[in-house]
């Protein structure tokens, strides 16, 4: 494939985003992928993604791909990588800027559009094999990403947490949706964070707020439900 030169004489990569979309499924860690509807790589699983048009942000990129090949509308979207690699892509010289979203189960109804033939969630422990293009590569170092932040138990993580949950939650399923991210390293043995500690630090981190006189009532008894505290800081 010809690269595009312009009048410096230099020549100019093709640019396009992918997005790595995770949610929670019966308190399991999934992945969004999409069924390749067209060459290169017809029938293989991929990220959603696509071409970034004349002008067009980055950002507005991958939010417009996502939408387009998926139907779903991501509110917190974070850059997270570049992808460079020399025969990533058989079409030729082409760079991608890998983006992070989270999304909760409630919002996890899909349609494929455009180029996907199908779309659909995977536990991450249990992915298709030869993915499209590097796409392999994009996703385990999104899960490293995630598994370092959530060893760090920093900001980073705690705000697109947020995102897997509810409008309204409880502190045992937010510590259910950080468990889920931590369980992403297999060398991890104490996948369980000490729910004490983890309730002293989440209310430290001062992110969620109660919701007066709501609880949750099951089988146990009464919990407190939270919601995110109201900061743009910390939501999309």
């Amino acid at each position: 494939m010809s690269l595009t030169r312009y009048t410096d004489g230099y020549a100019r990569p093709s640019l396009a985003a992918d997005i790595a979309l995770f949610t929670l499924i019966n308190g399991a860690l999934h992945l969004l992928l999409i069924e390749r509807g067209q060459e290169p790589f017809k029938g293989r699983w991929a990220l959603p993604g696509g071409f970034v048009q004349e002008y067009e942000p980055i950002l507005e990129c991958a939010r417009r791909e996502l939408e387009e090949e998926t139907g779903f509308k991501a509110a917190l979207l974070e850059q997270f990588g570049i992808f460079d690699r020399k025969g990533r892509d058989p079409r030729g010289w082409y760079i991608s800027i890998a983006f992070l979203a989270m999304t909760s189960e409630a919002d996890t109804s899909l349609s494929a559009g455009t180029d996907a033939a199908d779309t659909r969630w995977f536990p991450v422990g249990h992915l298709p094999r030869n993915l499209a293009f590097d796409h392999d590569e994009i996703i385990a170092r999104a899960l490293t990403e995630l598994r370092i932040r959530a060893e760090r138990f920093d900001l980073s993580i705690l705000r697109p947490l947020l995102a897997l949950l509810p409008e309204q939650f409880t502190l045992a399923q937010l510590q259910e949706a950080f468990d889920a991210i931590k369980s992403v390293n297999p060398e991890d043995d104490n996948k369980e964070t000490d729910k004490r500690n983890f309730r002293k630090r989440i209310l430290a981190a001062d992110i969620v707020e109660a919701v007066p006189g709501a609880m949750l009532r099951g089988k146990h008894r009464p919990a407190q439900l939270y919601k995110p505290r109201k900061d743009p800081n910390f939501r999309g």
